[in-house]
């Protein structure tokens, strides 16, 4: 599965992804952006795959899109190209990827970068990261889900201020303001981003994948209508074989092997 802009490695059924474009800050061009697609889609289709990080090569996460690519006019896939062939079927995709997928933020995260990492089921980063709503400062407006986003996740005023004045957020104020789950260490960072995924890489995979289907429908739906969507997928979870061996393992009083169905 991997490219030459996007490293992936399976281990203990962890799909680690790395956008490896390092020497741009792993800043997005038309290669990578559907290059991370395929990655996606594979991993989404593997059912070995239970989990899966997003995180980049170097000392970046990811500074958004590659500036060279939209001012070099014999490359430039043009703004519509870009948003409806790149960054809006990334968002979807891992939205609509029914496993777990940890934006292991490395590095600073900015524009583009910073959104596709807060679309992510949980956000860890280094206590050295960064994350930057960087359009107001080249004169664009916050794409890749990022209005979407960031204001549920922060409110409205907070997430209004940092992309109009594009204030650069420290990792930790990032996990003070609920913007991002945890932030470690650098010393710890590989090894607590590793015990996450491979945590949730054993849990119950098809309870998680439902899980982000009731947080998505969340976001529009009525009460009644998430009170519906709860029944039913309820009701679906429950003749999965995690639920009845999750069952069984608390009555024995022993670890439940999850296997994902």
């Amino acid at each position: 599965m991997s490219s030459n802009s996007i490293e992936v490695k399976i281990e203990n059924n962890v799909a680690w992804i790395a956008l490896n474009r390092p020497e741009v800050f792993n800043s997005f061009n038309r290669e990578m952006a559907l290059s991370l697609q395929d990655v996606l889609e594979n991993c989404a289709a593997d059912s070995n795959i239970r989990a899966m990080v997003l995180t980049g090569n170097g000392k970046a996460f990811c500074a958004g899109q590659d500036l060279k690519e939209v001012t070099t006019p014999e490359i430039n896939p043009g703004f519509r190209r870009i948003l409806e062939e790149h960054y809006n079927p990334i968002i979807q995709k891992i939205r609509n990827i029914e496993k777990p997928i940890v934006a292991a933020v490395n590095g600073v995260a900015a524009g583009a970068g910073a959104n596709i990492a807060l679309a992510c089921d949980i956000v860890v980063a280094v206590e050295s990261a960064s994350f930057i709503q960087a359009f107001s400062k080249i004169g664009l407006v916050p794409d890749s889900a990022g209005t979407f986003f960031l204001p549920r996740l922060i409110g409205f005023q907070k997430a209004s201020a940092l992309m109009m004045l594009g204030d650069k957020v420290s990792a930790e104020e990032a996990m003070s303001l609920g913007m991002i789950y945890k932030v470690f260490s650098a010393d710890s960072f590989e090894a607590e981003v590793k015990k996450v995924a491979e945590n949730l890489a054993q849990m119950p995979t098809k309870a998680l994948g439902l899980t982000k289907r009731l947080l998505n429908q969340s976001m529009t739906n009525s009460l009644e209508e998430q009170l519906a969507l709860e029944s039913d997928l309820q009701i679906e979870a429950s003749s999965s074989y995690d639920y009845n061996e999750g069952v069984t393992a608390f009555v024995e009083k022993r670890v439940p092997e999850f296997k994902g169905n």
